[in-house]
């Protein structure tokens, strides 16, 4: 035991270099010399914002391999025993891609109750003066909203997991049983609620990726949503608890406080550049952005590989340098946008660059990517074949606030009230800007069908959209509804009788021309017309929903027969624990359905 608090000490302080997070690594302090004062105190803390970083953290495999495959993406390339094990839902129980984050994410449990139990014992935080007092209260705030992040991340995808709540030279056993996750949310519920009251708002401190008020407020209304939600039980049933609109409430009530507190977080008026700004690493002024994962350093530890897995496929001779292709944005997905929505050439990208000329090239149909992370928006580009990007990771976005109170608001009530509605059209007029955006259901069902659909134009490739479905108990039906869609859009019949079998294209300089017959415009595009054939040469021609008709990367398969390939409803919605982890348990870890 004295060696476990060894490493543990010495693991607090071995941190990144990002911005602020930059401190000189330590390896045997004691809890006294750790805890002794403000900067050291605050070192300690910055060790659990570490865990949340790096390739088995948001860097990449929770952010980015974790959510799929569902209704809006999917994995690209074969099923291997990894991150395409991951997508297609076929999960061995040697995939390290499930073991590796699984032990991160308990990392950081580890050192976050180090610091909520030492920081309060701490003669400064009753006896210091008001600066070292506010401080270390923040301290112990961001401690018990970090470990509720990381309990949030292990419940939505493992069920009932072990939930220490003490640091573990405290615990007579390191093995202890799994944790009903209802209490487990209770008693993140309780701690968000005396975090948020320790936090300062996000103006009246320094900007950086530390967390403030608002981020405890709406991590409490996520996981009150997921406390009141669905999910897969122990018995192999998808269930909620019949005490649901109680955390409905709790969800309603945090987002109503957050929504009158604009002059602290609203949303940015362009939804293209919240993005312009995550990758030009320029802070919001709107605030929307409530809660990010900072990365940097140059490391697979401590950075991100946004817009190297993901975003557009690009050449790393190219200005831009490598990066994308990992997530397929499906066709179905792409259609879901009306055509006068700004969120969806954000959202999706339908171009590569190939070469070194830096010249755009068009993309087939079910080659589709994401955008929102892409690499050829950085500011500064990044050339050559570097992994880590630098990007943070994106958990909460005020958009979000609106949604979920819009959400709470229609199910407490029976029906949208005229407070959910304008929360509702809040979200949907920015992204239509000065578009019609139809009629608003007044209906309960009605109403939660266009959040269901609403959250999906809007968060896309935000890590969400599956776990959204989880906890409505639609993933399933999703998944059905997905693999129909496209083949729908493959053979061209209503409600897709308009997509055109190709397209033709050309290039304006580096970017790309579509021919729209009778438009001159460079900026028509023709995906909601059938296929109109230019009398000219110049214009190339590249499958669109023919593409569809093809076996391709996906499994050898055609798109819609590889999606969610092995999804069995009652058992995929969670992980497995890996077999070493059930080893070391040694039968006392009873294992999740159907595995």
């Amino acid at each position: 035991m004295k060696n476990l608090l060894i490493i543990t000490i010495a693991l607090l302080f071995m941190q990144g270099c990002k911005k602020w997070t930059a401190v000189s690594p330590g390896s045997d302090y004691s809890i006294d010399e750790v805890f002794s004062d403000v900067p050291n105190a605050t070192s300690a803390l910055i060790g659990v914002y570490d865990e949340l970083q790096g390739d088995n953290g948001y860097g990449i495999r929770i952010s980015l391999y974790y959510p799929y495959d569902s209704d809006e993406g999917i994995v690209s390339g074969n099923i291997d025993n990894g991150r395409r094990g991951v997508g297609r839902y076929q999960l061995l129980l040697t995939n390290a891609e499930v073991s590796n984050p699984f032990r991160q994410l308990y990392r950081g449990i580890e050192k976050a109750n180090l610091c909520i139990e030492q920081i309060p014992l701490m003669p400064l935080y009753t006896n210091g003066t008001d600066d070292q007092k506010a401080q270390l209260h923040r301290l112990y705030g961001e401690a018990l909203t970090l470990r509720a992040q990381f309990y949030l991340e292990l419940i939505r995808n493992w069920g009932d997991v072990p939930a220490p709540m003490i640091p573990s030279y405290k615990q007579s056993n390191l093995f202890i049983a799994q944790t009903d996750r209802d209490s487990t949310y209770d008693k993140l519920l309780a701690d968000l609620a005396t975090a948020k009251e320790l936090l300062p708002w996000r103006t009246e401190v320094v900007r950086n990726e530390r967390i403030t008020k608002g981020a405890a407020m709406a991590l409490r209304a996520r996981i009150a949503l997921y406390r009141g939600g669905y999910s897969l039980r122990k018995s192999g049933q998808v269930q909620r608890g019949s005490d649901y609109i109680k955390y409905y409430t709790i969800a309603r009530d945090e987002c109503a406080e957050l929504m009158l507190k604009r002059s602290e977080h609203t949303l940015n008026a362009s939804f293209e550049n919240i993005w312009r700004n995550v990758t030009s690493f320029t802070y919001d002024p709107q605030g929307e952005i409530l809660f990010e994962v900072g990365a940097g350093g140059g490391n697979s530890n401590s950075d991100s590989r946004m817009g190297n897995y993901d975003g557009p496929n690009l050449n790393a001779a190219s200005r831009y340098g490598a990066g994308g292709g990992g997530v397929i944005m499906l066709p179905n997905y792409f259609y879901a946008f009306d055509s006068v929505d700004t969120r969806r050439d954000v959202t999706v990208t339908s171009y590569q660059v190939t070469s070194s000329s830096n010249i755009k090239s068009q993309r087939r149909l079910g080659e589709l990517n994401t955008g929102k992370y892409r690499r050829d928006w950085r500011v500064p580009l990044l050339p050559g074949s570097v992994l880590n990007v630098g990007y943070n990771w994106v958990l909460i976005r005020f958009s979000d606030v609106l949604l979920m109170f819009a959400e709470a608001e229609n199910e407490i009530n029976g029906a949208p009230t005229a407070a959910a509605i304008a929360a509702f059209e809040e979200v949907r007029k920015r992204a239509y800007k000065n578009a019609d955006i139809g009629i608003t259901p007044s209906t309960k069902e009605g109403f939660f069908n266009a959040i269901v659909n609403e959250r999906y134009l809007e968060f896309g490739h935000e890590g969400i959209r599956k776990y959204d479905l989880s906890r409505w108990n639609l993933l399933s039906a999703k998944i059905a509804e997905t693999r129909t869609k496209i083949q729908q859009i493959r053979d061209r019949v209503a409600p897709y009788d308009y997509v055109p079998q190709y397209i033709y294209w050309k290039n304006n300089g580096e970017e790309i021309q579509y021919y729209v017959a009778n438009n001159t415009a460079t900026t028509a595009v023709p995906w909601y017309r059938p296929t109109q054939v230019p009398t000219s040469s110049e214009w190339k021609r590249v499958d669109w929903a023919q593409h569809l008709t093809a076996t391709n990367s996906i499994d050898n398969l055609a798109l819609w027969q590889g999606l969610a390939r092995f999804f069995v409803p009652g058992k995929s919605e969670l992980f497995p624990y890996d077999q070493a982890t059930l080893d070391a348990y040694q039968g006392r870890l009873t294992q999740n359905p159907g595995y």
